[in-house]
């Protein structure tokens, strides 16, 4: 990562210069133009006639969801594009056919409009499309509190056919989707609760049939009222893949009954909703299922593990439920079809993985609302949630009634795979590691580089530094990134944070005025990642701004020796004890500081941030380091600077990655590092009073460190030892060593980087210079294949080995030069031209 992605002497070269100069003076170009002059030409492009509309008065109300009609008359064979974007969610569906479902997120102000083609889902005569759209209005690290919109036209052979503010669609409230519920978690918005008759849906395909026929309510009159033109993006990425998932088994079927627990747990989302936190009162909720939940205890159990093929219609009565085993955890939409007999009240109820061979979300994980309900007429139903989830297993629990379960599936809500991106070795833990990286990968680069695809959804600084080098390793592109990037450039200013600041995640409202300042600070190592990755030189140039000031705001925090101390916000370090260790001068911040100072100058040429990252690693030297380990922080005491003696494994990591010490000077750490420290280390025997690293971001440097000084075998053996338990329970791979949270995360799929570079053996490749670098290395392993992305093209890599003999052949871009390295202690490496 860092040695390969971030060269170790930051000057900028004169070719650098000039190429940066010629960028900046073309960007300026455009920039004098009135924002709205360059917005307002994209907009003409992306939509003709089409704008805002919502019901009369009601965009800013909380979870309201709408649907919205229109009626074309089509022939089969005609050209049929339809573009739509929406504030805050949308689905859409033709001739009852789902299309997709959007908008990628983009900046406050801004809105990227997803086009589909859906020529093949057209009949002749009359066609219906239909959309429904939820208007969220709350603060989420998901979605952004702005005023409810859709706005959406239908291209038919060339022509506007049908178009939002043109009196084109009919709109009416979805009156079975509760609107007074809780949030489904502190980061995310509403959660999903329905009261439903049978043929809910039948609009989609009628155009004689509204909801509120179908509930038998009273016939809600929606005014529609369009809105003035909104600054529109296009999407710039792939549109999700909605592949359809069947479970792979039955896990276990059995009973529940209803017990009240002697307390009930309840979370932040529900307690702590103000003018601040958005949302509907625990006074205020209509139901409340994430405390029903808790009442819910299975009874009986009974473990079946029969493949689905084998138990295709499933009946279920009152208290009674199966789990069904999706084979590995899948991020997306819920489905099914549900035959009820009577009045039914059923729960989707799920989790990445088994508690004590059940689903227990509320124990393991206490802080999200992992359960759908439905409260069903008798009928016949095709369910499907609005939000997307995370799981591998599917409890459907029905607490009243009588019902058969038809077919179960997931509907896939991720990144489309490269499959040119491929990984394959004679050590079936390692191949297994691999496919949970690509895989945690594309599950949370789906639009921004999310940290997980359950709890958050959330567009995290750092995680998405990791997250970053994936996307372009296993897509060939840095699409994502540009996107996420974007985001960042476009607002004036961030909204309730300090002048210079950033936030920590994004797009996302940030009411309290958190923010993490370590995160901001990874943000410019990730640009100087993403410009060395061949990143858009406009953007980047754009983005120089943002990072002056952002620097000019630590400057304010730096000491009489240079170094940060006492910063604002929430302190973070990584998920351990280091985070207890933050205040005063904490120094793995500093390190991290003077690495982004360094990249910094190397994007923008300013010398003068290179000459302060060197005076601050001397400090780092002086203060830090005693004699034995790098010490985490010292604390002010009357005007004093005083060492403690707090000691992370972590901070240790931090001072090799980022260059401040080396193996040559320091041998006596480095040495206690790679024989005694690492995943088998028994923290109470061995320097207890050093506290463990964790997954993010410990154990990660720590990867990339064996992998710089050349450890490739114990690097090997460590990536085992630290994932493949993982990759076994899951498929995917975790926030933290412990399943205690998130089993799915975007950073983790960095695992994937190493397995390219150490295990394949495609030790770097440079995007600018267009040179691939091949290290061969002493591995315990017969054989390895495998391929990397470059755009359109590929670089791919299979070796054999033999005794001494490494037998390799190889194929590169035609425009890419190779440069072979062996590291190996004596074997002879041979080419090949046979490819097979």
């Amino acid at each position: 990562m860092f040695n390969l992605c971030i060269n170790k002497n930051k000057s900028v070269n004169l070719f650098q210069r000039i190429f940066l100069i010629g960028i900046f003076f073309v960007f300026l170009f455009f920039a004098v133009l009135p924002i709205d002059t360059q917005i307002a030409g994209a907009t003409t492009e992306l939509v003709q006639k089409a704008v805002p509309v919502w019901a009369e008065g009601r965009e800013k109300e909380m979870n309201l969801n709408l649907g919205f009609r229109g009626v074309f008359q089509g022939n089969i064979g005609q050209n049929v594009k339809l573009k739509i974007t929406a504030s805050t969610l949308y689905r859409v569906f033709v001739n009852g056919t789902f299309v997709g479902s959007g908008p990628a997120r983009a900046a406050h102000g801004y809105f990227r409009v997803d086009e589909y083609d859906v020529s093949k889902l057209v009949k002749s005569g009359e066609n219906i499309v239909a959309a429904e759209a939820a208007g969220y209005n709350i603060n989420t690290y998901y979605t952004l509190d702005q005023p409810s919109f859709l706005l959406a036209e239908l291209n038919v052979n060339g022509k506007i056919t049908l178009a939002t503010g043109d009196k084109d669609f009919e709109v009416f409230r979805l009156p079975e989707r509760i609107q007074k519920v809780e949030r489904y978690s502190f980061q995310r918005p509403f959660t999903e609760y329905y009261r439903m008759t049978e043929n809910y849906n039948k609009w989609h395909t009628s155009t004689t049939i509204t909801p509120q026929s179908l509930n038998n309510t009273t016939s809600e009159k929606i005014k529609l009222t369009t809105f003035p033109a909104v600054k529109l993006l296009p999407r710039n990425i792939l549109l999700p893949d909605f592949n359809i998932f069947d479970p792979v088994s039955v896990y276990a079927k059995g009973t529940v009954k209803i017990v009240l627990p002697q307390s009930y747990y309840k979370d932040r989302s529900l307690t702590q909703i103000s003018p601040i936190f958005k949302g509907f009162t625990e006074s205020e909720l209509e139901v409340v299922p994430s405390q029903r939940i808790q009442e819910v205890v299975t009874e009986t159990k009974e473990l079946l593990n029969k493949p689905i093929t084998e138990l295709k219609i499933l009946p279920l009565k009152t208290n009674e439920f199966y789990i069904y085993d999706f084979g590995i955890d899948y991020s997306g939409f819920i489905g099914a079809k549900i035959t009820c007999n009577s009045r039914t009240k059923l729960y989707f109820y799920f989790d990445e993985i088994v508690t004590d061979g059940d689903v227990k979300t509320k124990q393991r994980q206490n802080d999200i609302n992992n359960q759908v309900v439905y409260e069903l007429e008798p009928g016949v139903y095709d369910l499907e949630t609005f939000e997307s989830y995370t799981f591998r297993y599917l409890k459907i629990i029905v607490l009243d009634g009588d019902c058969q379960i038809e077919k179960v599936y997931l509907r896939e809500f991720a990144y489309p795979e490269n499959k040119k991106a491929t990984f394959h070795c004679n050590n079936f833990k390692l191949n297994a590691i691999f496919a949970a990286a690509k895989q945690s990968s594309r599950q949370n680069a789906l639009d921004i580089f999310m940290d997980c695809p359950s709890r958050e959804r959330a567009g995290w600084l750092c995680d998405s530094y990791f997250a970053a080098i994936m996307e372009k390793e296993f897509t060939g592109y840095s699409a994502v990134a540009h996107n996420f990037y974007e985001n960042y450039a476009l607002p004036e200013s961030f909204k309730n944070l300090p002048e210079g600041m950033i936030p920590m995640c994004y797009p996302a409202d940030h009411n309290d005025g958190n923010f993490i300042p370590q995160w901001s600070l990874w943000f410019i190592l990730q640009i100087d990642d993403y410009q060395q990755r061949g990143g858009d030189p406009s953007l980047i140039i754009q983005l120089k701004p943002r990072i002056e000031n952002l620097l000019k705001y630590f400057a304010t925090f730096e000491n009489e020796d240079g170094l940060l101390e006492k910063l604002a916000g929430w302190k973070f370090v990584e998920w351990s004890r280091a985070n207890s260790f933050v205040n005063d001068v904490n120094y793995p911040t500093n390190m991290l500081y003077r690495a982004a100072l360094n990249a910094a100058a190397h994007l923008y040429g300013n010398t003068d941030w290179t000459k302060k990252a060197e005076q601050i690693k001397q400090t780092i030297l002086q203060q830090s380091f005693n004699g034995n380990f790098f010490i985490d922080n010292a604390i002010r005491k009357d005007g004093k600077l005083t060492p403690t003696n707090n000691t992370t494994e972590v901070c240790q990591y931090y001072a090799f990655f980022f260059n401040i010490v080396t193996p040559e000077s320091h041998p006596e750490l480095w040495k206690k590092l790679i024989t005694e420290f690492g995943p088998k280390r028994n923290d109470t025997v061995i320097y207890p009073a050093v506290f463990r690293a964790n997954a993010f971001m410990g154990n990660y440097m720590r990867m990339d460190i064996l992998s710089r000084y050349g450890l490739q075998s114990q690097l090997l053996r460590e990536v085992q030892d630290y994932f493949y338990s993982m990759a076994e329970q899951t498929g995917t791979l975790w926030e933290h060593m412990q399943h205690n949270a998130s089993c799915n995360h975007g950073f983790a799929s960095y695992i994937g980087h190493v397995l390219y570079c150490d295990v394949l053996g495609v030790s770097r490749i440079n995007y600018i210079d267009k040179e691939i670098t091949i290290r061969f290395t002493d591995l315990e392993l017969d054989n390895c294949s495998g391929a990397i992305p470059i755009g359109e093209d590929v670089v791919e890599l299979k070796w054999t080995r033999s005794g001494n003999q490494i037998n390799y052949a190889l194929k590169v871009p035609k425009d890419y030069k190779v440069k072979i390295q062996n590291d190996t202690k004596n074997a002879e490496i041979r080419q090949v031209t046979d490819w097979h």
